[in-house]
């Protein structure tokens, strides 16, 4: 790599700030309150997870090492190449608290999920940047979803529908290169009428929906487009009324349950919402500008469980207070921000449409984990990017991170579609 061809420095820099910054919140976290650093012991999480940090920034050198061209090049052949190790998973996986989402290795242990992420932004990318794709194509469309669907089943049948959720992600690459507004508006819909029905039923949502399109046909005088509106009318009701045989029959008990706290239908301060509640008394318990490092009286008596992995912002909310959160969440953003900026000087459809997929991820990963931490969002079981505590999930978000670092490196080398 040449010296005028090197990666974004600053994305970089908050790469690394995150990544010390989940290291430093891991040892806390670890540490119950009789418990003192002494150095690294590789039976401790924080030693591990220094390790996984160590061999993560060697991953980034390699990657920006390979010449750029490779990731087009082969972006279909890794494609195949991770879904094969998800359909593995049902042979020779391993089972962990019901999922069945990991290669084992002796004390070792991988999760592919975590990287197919990449892999399915690269070859979507490559669909997109082939000169015959045109998103506005119904059969393009269809093409570039299934590219989307396999993973995301593949996942969702471990089962993981947190993992498998982050797939909606790619909508924001898809959108960007011209896909409708209206699949947008089609999904909240849909979010939307499933969240309303649960809380109020079927029968006050199918009234609400008649009134909306009543009052649409009499006030706007839409005669000409009667037929769409009572079609997409009926298709609400519908919908409506299938809520709960989804609810009852395709979710799994723990996770009605958990949209059921979420919601309020529900108070379960010992059982399912257990983890939800402890997690917000340790943010509140922060305060404006934290306990201090190491000094978090919920995270050091072991309150809030699985606190290094999913759980880990009620360490940086109890410990680093208002301030230190806030600046954690803006640094997520402004890497968000700077990856999207990036994007979109790509001289190539290849690169942007990586790039925006990048930032779908990142996005999404970050709204849901500390949606959920804080309770506003049922607990799916995600990490959040760079901080929580795992191997895999790191490697995963290093390398999704810089491929699109190397890729615009040279993005004066790569043009056309």
């Amino acid at each position: 790599m040449s010296a005028k061809n090197l990666p974004d420095w600053i994305s970089i820099l908050i790469f690394i700030i995150l990544v010390v910054f989940g290291w430093m919140n891991i040892l806390s976290a670890s540490m119950g309150e009789n418990s003192s650093f002494h150095g690294f012991d590789f039976s401790e999480i924080y030693t591990k997870q220094a390790v996984w940090i160590a061999l993560s920034f060697l991953l980034a050198i390699l990657i920006l090492m390979i010449e750029s061209k490779f990731y087009q090049r082969f972006s279909s052949l890794i494609y195949l190449i991770s879904l094969l190790s998800l359909v593995g998973l049902f042979i020779f996986g391993r089972t962990i608290s019901g999922q069945t989402a990991w290669y084992s290795f002796g004390s070792f242990s991988i999760q592919p999920a975590e990287f197919v992420k990449a892999s399915t932004a690269l070859a979507l990318a490559n669909y997109l940047s082939d000169i015959q794709t045109d998103i506005a194509s119904f059969k393009h469309q269809v093409n570039a979803f299934v590219i989307l669907f396999i993973p995301a089943v593949l996942i969702l049948g471990q089962p993981d529908p947190g993992s498998a959720l982050i797939y909606a992600a790619f909508i924001f690459p898809l959108y960007r290169e011209g896909l409708s507004e209206g699949y947008l508006l089609f999904g909240f819909s849909v979010i939307l009428l499933f969240v309303t029905t649960l809380l109020y039923g079927s029968i006050w949502v199918s009234l609400g929906v008649a009134l909306i399109i009543g009052s649409v046909l009499f006030l706007g005088k839409q005669r000409k487009h009667l037929l769409r509106i009572l079609i997409i009318g009926v298709a609400s009701i519908l919908f409506s009324f299938s809520v709960s045989y989804i609810f009852e029959n395709v979710f799994q008990q723990h996770h009605r349950d958990r949209f059921d706290v979420v919601l309020g239908k529900a108070s379960d301060l010992k059982g399912i919402g257990y983890n939800t509640h402890q997690s917000i008394v340790a943010i509140g318990s922060g305060g404006w500008s934290g306990k201090g490092w190491k000094e978090g009286t919920q995270t050091k008596g072991n309150f809030v469980p699985e606190q290094h992995t999913d759980y880990i912002f009620s360490t940086v909310g109890e410990e680093w207070g208002f301030i230190g959160s806030a600046g954690m969440v803006l640094l997520f953003v402004f890497l968000i921000g700077r990856i999207i900026f990036l994007a979109e000087r790509q001289r190539s459809t290849f690169s942007r449409v990586y790039g925006y997929g990048v930032a779908g991820v990142l996005f999404v990963h970050f709204t849901v984990n500390i949606g959920m931490v804080i309770g506003i969002l049922p607990t799916v079981g995600i990490p959040l990017p760079f901080l929580s505590y795992g191997g895999s999930s790191l490697w995963g978000f290093t390398i999704l991170l810089f491929i699109f670092l190397r890729l615009d490196a040279d993005r004066k080398q790569i043009t056309g579609s």
